[in-house]
């Protein structure tokens, strides 16, 4: 298993890999046109590459047997700063590894890497939305120290789905 840092080369795979998983997990809960629309948006391959060129993410790669399988991104500055006393937070984006990684580990060493990436970068705060029915994932979240701090919502298509935003001080 390698973790490294996301390339432009990567953004074809690495778009793949965020459609998928986002599929796997949450794939059920939408009409198939909403679905189809929020991936053509944000997991294609030139949005990607735009985020890796740019400066507000930063990717994490999870490497096995040289196929992508996990990543995390980290954005800064958040979208959601006016929900946090924090000075200086960054946001946790997306933190997914395909089914078959899934309790492996890989998810704990991407929580390392992004909260020791937060940390050297002088961030006092990381903040991330959660779906309100994956029970899973927060109970992941609060083994790292997050706790709920609001209710949001996340569009996918025309669908808005109901979110937790949590937050971990540092």
């Amino acid at each position: 298993m390698i973790l490294r840092p996301a390339t432009l080369a990567d953004a074809p795979a690495l778009a793949k890999l965020g459609a998928d998983t986002f599929v796997a997990a949450f794939g059920h809960l939408y009409r198939p046109e909403d679905l189809a629309a929020f991936l053509a948006e944000v997991h294609n391959p030139e949005a990607v590459a735009g985020e890796i060129a740019g400066d507000e993410c930063t990717h994490r790669l999870v490497e096995v047997e040289g196929s992508l399988v996990a990543f995390c991104k980290l954005r800064y500055p958040t979208k959601f700063g006016e929900y946090t006393d924090a000075q200086n937070p960054i946001e946790l984006g997306q933190l997914y590894a395909l089914p078959a990684y899934t309790g492996s580990g890989i998810g704990a060493q991407l929580m390392d890497w992004a909260l020791a990436h937060a940390r050297e970068h002088g961030n006092d705060a990381v903040l991330l939305s959660v779906y309100a029915e994956n029970f899973g994932a927060q109970r992941f979240y609060q083994r790292h120290g997050f706790g709920k701090i609001a209710d949001i919502t996340f569009r996918v298509g025309e669908h808005i789905d109901p979110e937790f935003l949590y937050e971990l001080k540092l």
